[in-house]
């Protein structure tokens, strides 16, 4: 039988999830308190024994206009993927959750890879049905990553993985006199600078500083911002990453269109890694890039960055949806698309000339 977290139990809640090798930063209660715009509620499910088997955090949030909420479970659910049983219960919990809210999708992206037949066989079973999309960032979350596994490597064990101009470049930083430092927020309007000309340059949509004063305060230690300065100390290059349970996640990264030749994201990357290492964690996220992996893909650079550090491209199932209002989803998805494209453009022809 399923319950919902309770004040009482979610101290257990968040122990389960750091200890679960599907645990994610995103099933978090510390998640939740980053999206103030969101209700952050949780499923659970115990075995006979009472202790906890299966979770699956859902934030939810009204859409304008429709009398009707989007519930979303960022990477969840959080279980031993074979468990049917406790699947099932906490989809159960969903659906009242959902019926509470008047929820007109319940919205999975799990951390389950495509490979995964079975699992995928489960959703489709339960009634999910997969969200289409492009190859590239359509999702909400990326569908392609790049994952190291860290467990029990060296630092050495790990900088032999990566390709060999790669280990030239981090060398390269470090001799022209690159530092990386780990920073407060005293350093996030530099930060959130360098990220807006990165936007600008790559063609995304970037956040408020005070949205990553906000992640360094609601997840305390478990976020850091990583800074690169010149030798001249001035800030050229900057990352956020998450270290949760087993797993530390790049999931911010920022770099100024000058001094690149200096080859700061190379040593920072390197700096994030050695945080995995010394936290004893299974896998390194370098997070999203593109499923497109033709060389005339404009976002094939990143690709090949994230590559020549020796880790598995990876592909997840996706976006799963159990529709529950078919004319306010097809409005809304709709409606959505057409929105997040509509601000792109506005957004770069306003930042272009900053």
């Amino acid at each position: 039988m399923y319950e919902f977290v309770t004040k009482n139990t979610l101290a257990e809640y968040e122990a389960f999830v750091q200890s679960s090798p599907k645990g994610n930063f995103a099933q978090s209660s510390l998640w939740g308190r980053q999206k103030p715009m969101w209700l952050w509620e949780a499923v659970i499910v115990r075995d006979a024994d009472g202790g906890i088997v299966g979770s699956l955090a859902l934030m939810t949030r009204k859409v304008p206009g429709t009398g009707r909420t989007l519930m979303y479970g960022c990477r969840g659910p959080v279980m031993r993927l074979d468990d049917r049983e406790t699947f099932y219960e906490l989809l159960a919990g969903a659906k009242e959750l959902a019926k509470k809210h008047r929820a007109y999708v319940i919205k999975l992206d799990p951390d389950v890879p495509s490979s995964d037949t079975a699992f995928a066989a489960l959703l489709r079973e339960a009634g999910f049905r997969a969200k289409e999309g492009g190859k590239n960032f359509e999702a909400i979350q990326p569908r392609y990553v790049f994952r190291l596994n860290v467990e029990n490597k060296t630092e050495e064990d790990l900088l032999a993985g990566f390709h060999q101009k790669w280990r030239y470049n981090i060398r390269l930083a470090e001799r022209k006199g690159v530092t990386v430092k780990i920073c407060g927020k005293e350093m996030v309007p530099d930060f959130a600078r360098l990220m807006l000309t990165t936007g600008v340059r790559d063609g995304f949509v970037t956040r408020k500083p005070a949205y990553f004063s906000d992640m360094l305060d609601n997840l305390g230690e478990h976020a850091r911002l990583y800074m690169a300065f010149s030798a001249e100390n001035e800030p050229i290059a900057g990352t956020l990453a998450i270290h949760y349970g087993d797993k530390v996640w790049y999931l911010y990264g920022a770099s100024s269109n000058e001094h690149r030749n200096l080859m700061p994201n190379y040593l920072l990357q390197w700096r994030m890694i050695q945080w995995a290492v010394e936290t004893h964690c299974r896998v390194y996220d370098f997070r999203g890039v593109s499923g497109d992996v033709t060389e005339d893909n404009p976002l094939y650079g990143l690709f090949r960055f994230k590559q020549g550090f020796g880790g598995e491209f990876t592909e997840f199932v996706g976006e799963e949806d159990l529709v529950l209002s078919p004319f306010t989803y097809w409005c809304v998805e709709h409606g959505t698309s057409v929105f997040k494209e509509l601000r792109k453009r506005a957004y770069l022809i306003k930042n272009r000339n900053r």
